[in-house]
């Protein structure tokens, strides 16, 4: 409460007498009570109190009428309550006494009193509330210390001293407060004061006037007051650091205006070379007003370095990156869907479900005219001209086309870029291949994307694709270089993968995957013959002579099958090259051409002795021997399930030939569905207890695994222990349970070419694999019978017949009974 009345300060700084005399009064115990807003009075002050309340004026026409009566003053919790009661006022108050009121102008309905104040006082009950407050109110004690005290005599010193401080601090404070600070004679009647008048939240001023003891309100005064110093002090500074930075903005501006005039005077005035330059490219840009004024804002900055200086250089770099970009530049799509179809086809053969998803794109956009591009990955194994499908993609399409290899990646800012406060900073590899291509919708290729590493101390790159590859989010891709979004919607992305396990799920979210499965040897043939021997001639200089070697069918497929392990074709690739580079040396050695058909009689010679050999079928003459079929990364293979029995008690199992778990289990599971099942075989259940039961699968040092040979070891036990024998030119693939119930296996395709390799003529499968037998062209199908199955019954009822091998084992069973002593 700002006091402006002499009277008062001269009332207070003249009090000499005894404190504790002062506020020993004499009162009733249910008095008036005047209820203050943001006030709080300390004993033994004289202050004045503005007053407007209809029950504040009610009580002042009872003072006036009784001007020595007591009445008390009690602060309100919530100055927003006009009729307070016992709970919306603090407990502690001061008796007070009314010495003058003031008429002030122009004040409707309001009234300026001086009181006295004299002891603390207790807020008991509230008695009456109309026309004005009345409550029942008890004295407070109040510990004063004892006479010429040096303690507390310091402290108020202290405290007078931080008061002229906080004064000085605070513009609104009046400067006559600190006259009245210092003059006060009395200590106690000076701390009342302070703490009445000054500025402190009404929460820590009732704190005060609920301490008993003067030193401790001192102490705790001092410690509000240093508090409220600090604060005024740090709203100082940020003034001043915000009127420096105000300054320095102003004098950076002038100087600028100086260096502009200087450089009109000199005749420099319309810019460097470099700057007009970059004006007349961004003539020409298609960019939107932020992008536009994002580059006028960095182009200003450039006439403002010397370009003697490292920054001239980093600005001018930046801004030639920024106008080397195509913003809104895209080249015209031709949507001719035969078009496209003969360009795929030609370069590539096969990729069926690749072909489609891109024709079905182009037309969706020939329907629309507009359609985000997808976000494809291309996944199988190496070789299979996954990347050059992109190349292929982009000329059938008329686009632009543009790779970026991201196998090794370990660094985020490879992809995002770097941000300009470093040193040699440069786009992400995703803006300066855009740059690169010049324009904004191209079949952009993100090679091995299972290959980037992650989580390293330099950042996660997958993570950071997240955003190129969200077809939400990659229409403002936001490269910490350019430090402006770009649109990347347009873009055809294609990423290619050899495994899927290492692809982060999230990233894998936003692909549309397509998995482009391994080549079989007719396709590898067709691929041969259309692209990979035209190449080699060329690559090996027969196609400027007359005289052209031409390969076979057979001898593409004895390569095939004698000198590649492969799904795709590079290997095949380097044969047909090393075949040719020898007959090119042979040529140049003797002068003519060796062969001008080369047969599968001069594979050989030209390449060597074959490293690889396929499986044939072998035949039917030995029981517990079955032909199964597998499917591996390099295609289908056959493979043979060898059952045995030896006599042994107690009879056991032993799996040999480097089997995986599953393939384990599905032995054990086999075991035990024949055993379950012994009478259907018509065989001795006590042949499981006295001999010992072996499977093997040959070639060892290959790993084995899966659960596709289940019906196919359930056959070759049911063989070994019946010694019939197995339909000839038969094979099998299929997952068993223990129930005996036959389930589908995945690599149908590879398996079935297999088998026709091998001479195979009747293949047994799930019945559920019939929809993909029907997804197969006819032509590799030609020359195979399928046997759809439902259980291992009706797989035994086909496969094994009533003829027993030649010499079959018999076995001798052992009474289980024993003689007792």
């Amino acid at each position: 409460m700002k006091q402006n009345s002499n009277t008062v300060f001269q009332a207070i700084s003249d009090f000499n007498g005894d404190v504790a005399d002062l506020l020993n009064i004499k009162v009733g115990e249910e008095i008036p009570v005047l209820a203050t807003r943001n006030l709080v009075v300390f004993p033994g002050v004289v202050t004045p109190i503005l007053i407007g309340r209809y029950a504040s004026l009610k009580l002042l026409d009872w003072l006036k009428k009784h001007p020595d009566e007591y009445f008390a003053i009690f602060s309100q919790k919530d100055q927003n309550v006009d009729a307070p009661n016992q709970d919306d006022l603090y407990d502690t108050g001061v008796y007070a006494k009314l010495l003058k009121v003031m008429e002030m102008p122009n004040k409707n309905d309001n009234a300026t009193i001086i009181i006295q104040a004299y002891g603390r006082c207790h807020l008991d009950e509230i008695t009456r509330l109309a026309p004005y407050l009345k409550a029942k109110v008890s004295k407070e004690a109040e510990t004063f210390p004892e006479k010429n005290n040096q303690e507390f005599s310091m402290a108020v010193a202290d405290l007078r001293s931080k008061v002229l401080e906080y004064i000085d601090l605070n513009e609104e404070m009046p400067s006559e407060m600190k006259m009245v600070v210092t003059d006060i004679n009395n200590d106690e009647i000076c701390l009342s004061y302070i703490c009445t008048n000054i500025p402190f939240k009404v929460r820590d001023k009732v704190n005060l006037i609920k301490t008993t003891s003067t030193l401790e309100r001192t102490y705790l005064a001092l410690k509000v007051i240093n508090q409220e110093i600090e604060l005024l002090q740090l709203k100082a500074n940020i003034r001043s650091k915000t009127r420096q930075d105000i300054d320095e903005q102003q004098r950076e501006y002038f100087l600028q205006q100086q260096i502009k005039n200087i450089k009109e005077e000199l005749g420099n005035g319309e810019g460097s070379p470099e700057t007009k330059g970059l004006e007349e490219k961004a003539k020409n840009k298609k960019w939107s007003e932020e992008v536009a004024e994002v580059f006028n804002k960095e182009l200003d900055k450039l006439d403002l370095y010397n370009p003697q200086s490292p920054e001239y250089g980093i600005q001018l770099n930046y801004l030639q990156n920024f106008v080397g970009l195509p913003w809104g530049e895209y080249t015209k799509d031709d949507l001719d869907i035969k078009r496209a179809q003969r360009i795929l086809d030609h370069d590539h053969y096969g990729m069926e479900k690749v072909k489609e998803r891109i024709l079905e794109y182009i037309s969706v956009l020939q329907l629309r005219g507009d359609l985000k591009s997808p976000i494809l990955c291309l996944y199988g194994p190496p070789g299979v001209g996954k990347t050059s499908l992109g190349k292929s993609i982009a000329t059938a399409m008329k686009r632009k086309y543009v790779r970026i290899s991201l196998g090794g990646l370990h660094d985020e800012s490879e992809i995002r870029g770097h941000r300009r406060t470093y040193v040699g900073a440069m786009p992400g590899r995703i803006i300066k291949s855009i740059q690169k291509a010049g324009s904004s919708n191209p079949v952009f290729i993100l090679d091995e994307i299972d290959k980037v590493t992650q989580n390293t101390i330099n950042g996660d790159p997958s993570s950071a694709l997240l955003e190129v590859l969200d077809p939400e989010q990659n229409s403002a891709f936001h490269d910490n270089y350019l430090d402006v979004d770009y649109d990347l919607s347009k873009v055809l992305f294609i990423a290619t993968a050899n495994d899927l396990n290492t692809i982060p799920r999230p990233l894998l979210d936003r692909m549309e995957v397509i998995e482009v499965s391994g080549y079989i040897t007719e396709e590898k043939i067709e691929i041969a013959k259309r692209h990979l021997v035209p190449k080699e001639l060329e690559n090996n200089g027969f196609t400027h002579h007359d005289q052209k070697p031409t390969f076979t069918k057979a001898a593409l497929e004895k390569i095939i099958e004698s000198y590649t392990r492969e799904s795709g074709v590079r290997q095949l690739e380097k044969q047909i090259n090393k075949a040719l580079r020898k007959m090119a040396f042979n040529r140049a050695k003797d002068g003519y051409l060796h062969y001008e058909k080369i047969t599968p009689n001069e594979i050989e010679e030209l390449l060597g002795k074959p490293p690889f050999y396929r499986d044939i079928y072998q035949g039917n003459a030995y029981a517990g021997v079955v032909t199964g079929l597998a499917w591996t990364s390099v295609g289908g293979e056959i493979l043979f399930i060898e059952t045995s029995l030896s006599k042994g008690k107690p009879g056991k199992l032993t799996l040999t030939g480097n089997l995986g778990d599953v393939m384990k289990e599905s032995a054990i599971i086999a075991l035990e569905y024949v055993k379950a099942h012994i009478e259907k075989l018509n065989i001795d259940y006590r042949i499981f207890d006295q001999y010992n039961i072996h499977i093997h699968v040959p070639e060892g040092a290959t790993p084995k695994d899966g659960p596709s040979a289940g019906i196919t070891i359930a056959t070759s036990i049911a063989s070994a222990i019946t010694q019939r024998k197995v339909r000839k030119n038969t094979a099998m693939t299929g997952e068993i349970t223990l129930r005996g119930k036959v389930l589908p296996v995945g690599g149908i395709k590879e398996k079935i070419l297999a088998a026709k390799r091998a001479g195979i003529t009747d293949i047994v499968l799930c019945h559920d694999n019939q929809k993909d037998i029907e997804e197969i062209p006819a032509i590799y199908l030609k020359g195979v019978n399928f046997h759809y199955v439902e259980n291992v019954q009706d797989v035994w009822d086909f496969a094994l017949t009533d003829e027993m091998v030649d010499n079959p084992v018999i076995f001798d069973i052992e009474d289980d009974k024993k003689e007792e002593k």
